[in-house]
This record gives structure tokens, C-alpha cells and sequence, in this order.
């Protein structure tokens, strides 16, 4: 009994930062909770965590409302621009210097974070529409990698990458020596195994880790040591997995509700936030 009790994960209570100011919040119906959430009302629906070290801020979508928000180290909000969408995931871009957004509605866009100019880079993917982004990374050379979510699921496993087809393609993060790509595949309730060929096919794909409940992983994020962090959209918990995905820790919600998404931040880069 000691060796499995020695085996279990360690459960880290994570601490409450900040929340969306009073004055941001907007109960009422959008498109995306009419159509993605059953009608079901919402003040908010934050996203997308990055964090820009030139600037010193950690950047959060509001998706129903269209919106990207900046915090200070002081958790002072800012609206840093509204317009007819549904941002998701985000990225930083360092070579281009602008913030790369993953949108529902509007397809892959640029955000320049000084003179918040806003612009389309992918509404289409080999003449068709996209089915609705949700999130993306960015190799060191540029390469930029999406997911196509939609409302794909198990009923219809055609969200895309689009280098290949899943029920419902969420988070996603590169390997170390971006070999790999780890996809959350939320309606399947596990987070892929993508192993990428030198011309950018895949081959072998599987499972790295599974869970359980009602929602799916959301969010992915890696840490120094290599180990992938999995925000989970309804169990209030990021799983922790080692490289081999041993489950090694389990970091809880203060409030014990939906995590979407996570990242690193802060001067030195050891802040962990969830969202």
C-alpha cells in the first residue's frame, strides 16, 4: 500500500490572482453562447492566456464579447480592443512583434499591441472556409500551427489541424525540439500524440493521455523540464504529465470550476497562470 500511495500525484491548490473587473461585465446572449452554449448566458468567457515580455503583460480573449483584454503585474484591466468576433487562443509572435489570434468567427488574426491594429491572415484554408479556429502555436522559425475546431465532435470528427482530422481539436503545443505536436482533442477527452515528418506530413498519432467527465481538455502548455500541463474544461484541474504522460500532479481551481487555458509569465517566466 505505501508504494502506491507514493505513486500518486501531488494536488497543488492554485491561488486566485485577479477577475474580470465589474465595470467589464456583460451578462446577455452572443452568438457564440446562443450557438456554442445552449443559450446559456455569460458575463464572459475568458481564453487564451499569453504573456509578452517586452511589454510586461499578460494578454486574455474574451470570446463571446469579442474582446482582448490586458492585465498589468498590478491586475489592472485594459480593453485593448472590441470588434465583431470570437477570439480564442493567442499567441506572440516574435518575429513579427504582434499578437497572433485563433478566432471562431473571423479565421487567424493580427493584433499589433501598440497601435491595436487588427487585420485577417487566414480566412480560408485551400479555397474553403474555416470551420472555426480555437487555438494555435508558433514555431521558432515562423511556422504557424491551428486548430480548425468548429463544432466538430464524435458525432463528426472533422476539426482539423488541418494536417489531420479529430472530434473537436483544442490546445495545442509543440515539443522542446518541436518534433511533436500535443493536440487536446476535447470531445475525445484526451490530448494527442502527433509525431511531424520533415515535410510536415504526420504518421503514428495516438493517445498521450485520457480523461473523463463531461467537458475535455482544453488548454496545453509545456513547462522547462519538458513535462505537459492539461487545463481541463469542466474538472477544475490541470493534469500535470511527465514526458513518458505519467500523470505527476494534479493543480485544482480555487474555485473549483472550468479551467480553459493556461501559460507562463512574469519577468523571469515562473509564473504560472490559469484561466
Amino acid at each position: 500500500m505505501g508504494d502506491v500511495q507514493n505513486s500518486l500525484p501531488a494536488i497543488v491548490q492554485a491561488v486566485e490572482w485577479t477577475s474580470l473587473p465589474p465595470e467589464f461585465r456583460r451578462m446577455g446572449l452572443s452568438e457564440h453562447s446562443i450557438n456554442q452554449k445552449r443559450g446559456k448566458s455569460l458575463d464572459s468567457f475568458l481564453e487564451g492566456p499569453i504573456y509578452v515580455a517586452s511589454l510586461d503583460l499578460l494578454f486574455v480573449t474574451d470570446i463571446p464579447y469579442g474582446r482582448i483584454f490586458s492585465i498589468d503585474s498590478n491586475a489592472n484591466w485594459t480593453l485593448v480592443t472590441e470588434y465583431d468576433g470570437e477570439p480564442n487562443g493567442l499567441v506572440w509572435n516574435p518575429l513579427s512583434k504582434k499578437i497572433m489570434i485563433a478566432d471562431f468567427k473571423q479565421g487567424i488574426l493580427e493584433l499589433d499591441p501598440i497601435s491595436r491594429e487588427l487585420k485577417t491572415i487566414v480566412a480560408r484554408f485551400q479555397g474553403e472556409h474555416l470551420k472555426g479556429p480555437n487555438d494555435l502555436v508558433i514555431s521558432v522559425d515562423g511556422v504557424i500551427y491551428f486548430t480548425d475546431q468548429g463544432m466538430t465532435g464524435l458525432q463528426g470528427p472533422t476539426g482539423r489541424i488541418p494536417i489531420l482530422n479529430g472530434p473537436s481539436p483544442n490546445g495545442l503545443v509543440l515539443s522542446r525540439n518541436e518534433k511533436t505536436l500535443f493536440v487536446a482533442m476535447t470531445r475525445d477527452n484526451a490530448v494527442w500524440y502527433v509525431p511531424l515528418l520533415s515535410d510536415g506530413s504526420v504518421q503514428r498519432i495516438g493517445r498521450f493521455s485520457s480523461y473523463y467527465g463531461t467537458g475535455g481538455p482544453d488548454g496545453v502548455a509545456q513547462d522547462a523540464e519538458g513535462n505537459i500541463l492539461v487545463a481541463h474544461s469542466t474538472l477544475g484541474t490541470v493534469f500535470v504529465h511527465a514526458a513518458n504522460g505519467e500523470l505527476v500532479m494534479e493543480i485544482k481551481s480555487p474555485r473549483g470550476v472550468h479551467t480553459t487555458n493556461l501559460t507562463w509569465g512574469g519577468p523571469s517566466m515562473d509564473v504560472f497562470y490559469i484561466v
